[in-house]
């Protein structure tokens, strides 16, 4: 049987909690959402950046690696994963906004 990682161990664990949680709730007093008030609502999180949403990924970075980033991030006065963005960007050719 394959090791399961920390990561997929917990988010085992979450999810049962949340399953557990969510049995405690009773939904049925919230009336449904109508037509005009779903297309009122907004969107939560983070604006698309330019012509197109940015897309969320996972990548294991070598510790160091990362510091380095963080590092010339802060002294660029820009978040890491934007600078990690241009370089990416760069090293493929692509011009970034």
């Amino acid at each position: 049987m394959a090791k399961r990682s920390a990561s997929s161990a917990r988010a085992g664990r979450a999810a049962a909690s949340a399953l557990r949680t969510r049995r405690k709730i009773d939904f049925s007093e919230i009336p449904e959402s109508s037509a005009e008030q779903l297309r009122a609502m907004k969107r939560v999180g983070r604006p698309p950046f330019g012509d197109r949403a940015r897309k969320l990924i996972a990548i294991r970075v070598d510790p160091d690696v990362l510091e380095q980033f963080r590092r010339e991030a802060r002294r660029r006065r820009v978040g890491y994963q934007t600078l990690i963005n241009e370089v990416l960007a760069r090293h493929v050719g692509k011009e970034v906004a």
